[in-house]
């Protein structure tokens, strides 16, 4: 976090700055309004601190410059003048927080990091809104979909979304989500198999300062950010054992509790967990606790595989083409009847992401503004142990080869594909990052 100082008391700045660094805080300072503005045209920071009065340009014309130059940072007001008029004058023109002098450094700090917070939770939220997310399809699985998604949405009821790798679960999260009474709160994603074990709980829960070592201040978890809205757990049949009564507690109490603190704090967040295992096979294997699948399990979404819905592609296909249009300013209006049949008859083990991979592929590599057969790069796919594999691995005359040679075949396919990328590869093989890397460990597979 980088915060700028603009105050013309040097002991006021010197103090600041000396306090920040003590909590890993870069900061800037500016003795007026004029200095900051040439501070600001140079550098990027996450929140300002402005005093109220200054000679020349004082705290509310640099705060009125600030968004007229639309500047997005939380700016906190600190004055002398305890005037409550001044207060009222700041937060209206722009300013987050007020604060009189003398003030503790520590409560600065504790409501800059909150603010900072909010903001890019906000920022996340309208990044997250903006993103296309509109399930599309006309099939009877997706017509099915749509019907219970219009059932379910009023209501606070959990959800479990399952379905293969690429399939649009989290879209179907979104759907839920913003056509819902909670629309206007934040949707908040993680995915479980991309956090590391140990983080993963501070990530959900949050902490106090103190919490463990490295724990310099307080952090508020997803469960917290996510009040008010929706919180998609994504791969929850990536969560640890020891983690899952945690989640039941929450799901059951409707509260948490920070690590390292001891207040409880009610969180007001619908709760929307997916998954492509088999969560009931799990919970036989004792991998996966039953009373915590029973609670996830209170409505049961499941999406079709692309290949069992292959009168969707057509739709899927130009929706995407627009997307991608747009994003990569490109210009192709449609496709031949030949791609469309190609595509149709195509596998798609890899679900919706492989279809855009393909089409953004076909988007770069077309001489045409219509995308024909041969401008799609389509093999062929087998899926073995819940794993893409490529057609080479049953190449005609092949001799039979063990699933673990085709396995480690297929996990190094996709890190060449990828360039080493293990999050990428991993979506591709339809698992997780956290079991790519044991495979990696285990078949002694070298970058």
């Amino acid at each position: 976090m980088k915060i700028l100082v603009c105050d013309d008391e040097e002991n006021i700045r010197n103090l600041l700055k000396r306090f920040f660094s003590l909590d890993g805080i870069e900061c800037d300072t500016a003795e007026n309004g004029l200095s900051a503005q040439r501070i600001l045209r140079e550098s990027h920071f996450d929140a300002m601190v402005v005093d109220l009065r200054m000679p020349g340009l004082d705290g509310l014309e640099l705060i009125r410059w600030l968004r007229r130059e639309g500047f997005r940072m939380p700016v906190v007001m600190i004055s002398a003048h305890g005037d409550i008029a001044d207060a009222v004058t700041a937060l209206k023109e722009g300013a987050q927080d007020y604060i009189v002098k003398p003030f503790d450094p520590e409560e600065l700090t504790i409501r800059i990091k909150q603010l900072v917070e909010a903001r890019n939770l906000k920022d996340l939220v309208e990044s997250e809104s903006s993103r296309s997310s509109e399930l599309i399809g006309e099939s009877a699985g997706m017509l099915k979909i749509k019907e219970i998604i219009a059932k379910i949405s009023p209501s606070q009821a959990t959800v479990l979304i399952t379905g293969e790798s690429g399939t649009g679960k989290e879209v179907v999260a979104r759907e839920i989500h913003k056509t819902s009474p909670q629309k206007d709160g934040p949707f908040v994603p993680i995915n479980i198999g991309g956090v590391p074990e140990n983080l993963l709980e501070s990530e959900l829960f949050g902490y106090e300062k103190g919490a463990f070592t490295g724990a310099g201040s307080r952090k508020t978890g997803l469960f917290e950010l996510a009040s008010g809205g929706t919180l998609f757990l994504d791969e929850i049949g990536d969560m640890p054992l020891s983690l899952q009564v945690k989640i039941l507690r929450v799901l059951q109490e409707k509260k948490i509790t920070r690590l390292g603190g001891t207040e409880q704090m009610p969180i007001n967040a619908r709760i929307i967990a997916a998954t492509n295992k088999d969560l009931e096979e799990m919970v036989r294997n004792g991998k996966f606790r039953e009373d915590l699948f029973y609670r996830l399990n209170v409505v049961r979404i499941r999406i079709p595989a692309l290949r069992e819905r292959s009168e969707d592609i057509p739709l899927l296909a130009a929706y995407i083409i627009k997307n991608l249009n747009r994003e990569m300013g490109g210009k192709i209006t449609g496709f031949t009847t030949e791609a469309i049949e190609a595509l149709k008859k195509h596998d798609f083990y890899g679900n919706v992401r492989e279809l855009e991979n393909i089409l953004e592929r076909a988007c770069i590599f077309s001489d045409s503004d219509v995308i024909d057969a041969g401008d799609l790069d389509l093999r062929s796919s087998v899926y073995k142990s819940g794993m893409k594999q490529t057609a080479e691995i049953q190449e005609a005359g092949a001799e039979a080869r063990s699933l673990r040679d085709m396995e480690r075949e297929a996990i190094i396919c996709a890190l060449h594909r990828w360039e080493g990328n293990r999050t990428k590869a991993a979506e591709e093989l339809g698992i997780s990052r956290r079991t790519l890397i044991s495979k990696i460990s285990e078949y002694s597979i070298g970058l």
